[in-house]
Order: structure tokens, then C-alpha cells, then sequence
């Protein structure tokens, strides 16, 4: 299919151009830092930064949270997140 916009520069405020369902780790950083995680499923989810710093968010269905976290946790998390980058 062709995409007019493939030569246009991405950058964090152009829209994402892919995405995947996140599987919380307790060990393992994600395998692409997302511009931004979407909720699929309601709940908490437990997010690391680059730095270590661990942060819980109680999220609702449909809301995007503008984050790039390093890790969502197993530990704590109970929504379902969609990564987007």
C-alpha cells in the first residue's frame, strides 16, 4: 500500500507508527521504548523508568498515558497496555 508520509521525519509528536501488547516482566525491559502506552483493559499498572524510579497509575479503559517507561512491571500491574512507538 502506498504511504505518502514514509520519507516524513517521526518524532514524539508526529503519530505512532506501530505498536504491540505489552507483557509486564519483572526482569525484562520492553523490547521497544513506546512514545506512549494506550489501556485496553482497565487497572494499575506498575511502570520503571530508565533511571529505576517505579511509579504505580491506577488507569481507566482508553487512556493514554505519555510516558516512555523502560519496564512495566508483573508486579503490581493488573491492566492490559498497548505500547506505541
Amino acid at each position: 500500500m502506498p504511504d505518502p508520509f514514509d520519507t516524513d521525519y517521526v518524532n514524539l509528536t508526529s503519530p505512532a507508527v506501530a505498536h504491540y501488547v505489552i507483557a509486564p516482566s519483572d526482569v525484562s525491559d520492553l523490547p521497544v521504548r513506546p512514545r506512549a502506552l494506550y489501556v485496553n483493559t482497565a487497572g494499575t499498572v506498575a511502570l520503571q523508568d530508565a533511571a529505576g524510579e517505579i511509579v504505580a497509575y491506577n488507569l481507566a479503559a482508553g487512556t493514554v498515558l505519555s510516558i516512555r517507561p523502560a519496564r512495566v512491571l508483573a508486579s503490581g500491574t493488573t491492566a492490559q497496555l498497548v505500547a506505541w512507538y
